[in-house]
């Protein structure tokens, strides 16, 4: 068995590391190869986790000639009769991950990779500005090298996202970069190549502004798989992996394919183009042989949580392919607005579901099952900060009770997490609230049982079904639980289930919007009297 046993890249984000080191590589120097070719500046937006420190490091690696590292690569033979090919450029690579920017002045991290270059190409110019230490130090190394210099930066918007909530700092953040990267156009005769990397696109920073040329490719079809793993590269590179992964869970091939599609697919950058999985869940998952949630548990999109219940955005909207945008929109942010829709689409919450090309418009869902849980559990818990394990208001423990039928824990855990609900305002609207903690427990119970939800539209409110038992549930707010169980009985919702086996519950429930309680709760089985 050890034969089959390799090193998988997870967590590494160095090219010679990966290559030296002998880790598994998917390779993807076709595209840098294409890239490389074409003359002018790119900037690529990915979620984070999604290979961009990887795939810079290994531009990194191509522009400074080390040919070593790509043998049997694709981009050997591409190169194989290019004369040209090979040589060493000067490279600037600007990593601005790592530090945490709430603590760690912008000005220090600049001057300390400044510092590093003029070390290398020239003199100490700590007098002058950033910028224009910057702009010097590329010509004295065209100077030196005889060669024009190769700039790559790597998460340039993280600085504007660890100050998000910080608007002074990061405007101070956004002034300093002007001075700083407004240089990369004043330098221009002296640059070879630009590649930058970010999550989201901020206006106001001068590397959009000031690049005129800039070529965004963040939706770009023929790069729609520069970052991420397709289908065909599972098969050709990871057949033994997904072995392993099968044998350990007892499935076949095709339904372990199935399996970490379902988990970690379904990303798009472009419509139609072939999904992409997330490289660090699935890298995770082939090493731990479990189908895990690795890269939601990364971080907590708590400024995306609270915007979401602030904003009382219909949170229904996330699973009924109702969230709609034009390319501007999914392209562009401006860092002001904290606009939900782009953000959700280019932190990697939301992706490309279609198309239409009358009225050029996207719909977007959720990628797949880690991301629509993951954040749907965050989400609930940011609406209910007691729905938690421990207290019994857990997801968990409500599925225990739905499974066994024990109806008066079902509705003490409902009563439970209504009253245990936050609200901001005093003219928070209970509607809003009811309505979203109802669908968000839905999507959740959703993973471990079969359920059916449509509110207000003349069907049942929620239809929840196990191995024994089938529950209708009709709430009403501001109405008595009597009224709900009637409107079960008037609409025959229980007809489509007359011949089915499971014991069927009708179960009314009312909130009263004052309080915000759960405050009435009326239970009746299929052709029974109603019951306390």
């Amino acid at each position: 068995m050890g034969e089959f046993i390799r090193k998988l890249p997870v967590g590494i984000q160095g090219f010679e590391k990966l290559r030296t080191d002998n880790f598994l590589y998917v390779d993807k120097t076709e595209y840098i190869y294409k890239l490389a070719h074409n003359n002018v500046p790119y900037f690529l937006s990915r979620p984070r986790r999604f290979g961009k420190s990887l795939l810079l490091s290994a531009m990194k690696a191509y522009w400074e000639g080390k040919k070593e590292l790509f043998k049997g690569l694709a981009i050997e033979e591409l190169e194989k009769d290019n004369a040209e090919a090979w040589k060493r450029y000067p490279v600037f690579y600007l990593d601005f991950n790592g530090d945490n920017y709430l603590q760690t002045p912008i000005e220090t991290v600049l001057d300390g990779m400044l510092s590093d270059w003029e070390a290398i190409y020239g003199e100490q110019y700590k007098d002058r500005t950033l910028g224009d230490r910057f702009q010097k130090v590329m010509e004295l190394a065209a100077e030196k090298t005889g060669l024009r210099s190769v700039v790559l930066i790597d998460e340039y918007d993280k600085p504007l996202l660890d100050t998000i909530n910080n608007p002074e700092l990061q405007n101070h953040i956004k002034e300093v970069f002007k001075g700083f990267f407004s240089r990369l156009k004043k330098a221009d005769e002296s640059i070879q190549f630009i590649f930058i990397t970010g999550v989201t696109k901020f206006h106001k920073v001068s590397i959009f502004s000031d690049l005129n040329q800039l070529k965004d490719i963040s939706m770009d079809k023929e790069y729609a798989a520069l970052c991420g793993i397709t289908d065909s590269e599972i098969t050709n590179f990871f057949d033994r992996e997904l072995q392993m992964l099968a044998d350990c869970h007892g499935l076949s091939i095709d339904e372990c394919l199935d399996a970490i599609k379902k988990q970690y697919d379904g990303y798009r950058f472009y419509p139609f183009s072939e999904g992409v999985y997330n490289p660090f869940s699935l890298l995770n998952a082939f090493f731990s042989k479990e189908f895990g949630s690795y890269w939601f548990e990364t971080g907590t999109p708590t400024f995306l949580l609270s915007k979401i219940k602030e904003s009382r955005f219909d949170v229904r909207k996330f699973t009924n392919r109702t969230i709609y945008a034009d390319e501007a929109t999914l392209k562009d942010y401006t860092g002001d607005t904290l606009d939900l829709i782009p953000l959700l689409y280019q932190t990697g919450y939301l992706t490309i579901a279609d198309f239409d090309k009358r009225r050029r418009r996207y719909t977007l869902c959720f990628p797949n099952d880690e991301v629509k849980y993951g954040f749907v559990d965050s989400l609930l818990k940011y609406y209910v900060p007691k729905a938690t394990s421990g207290n019994g208001l857990d997801i968990f423990t409500l599925d225990e009770y739905i499974e066994s039928g024990q109806l008066d824990k079902i509705r003490d855990v409902l009563s439970g997490l209504f009253a245990s609900i936050t609200y901001t305002r005093e003219d928070d609207p209970f509607e809003h609230y009811f309505q979203s903690v109802v669908y968000l427990l839905v999507i959740l119970l959703g993973k471990y049982v079969d359920c059916e939800r449509q509110i207000y539209d003349g069907r049942i409110d929620l239809c929840i079904q196990t191995e024994d038992y089938i529950y209708l549930f009709e709430f009403k707010r501001d109405d008595t639980a009597e009224s709900a169980l009637a409107q079960i009985d008037t609409k025959e919702y229980a007809l489509p289930y007359i011949a089915d086996g499971r014991k069927l519950y009708k179960i009314g429930v009312s909130f009263d919007s004052q309080s915000r309680k759960l405050v009435g709760w009326k239970v009746a089985e299929a052709s029974d009297d109603p019951v306390e």
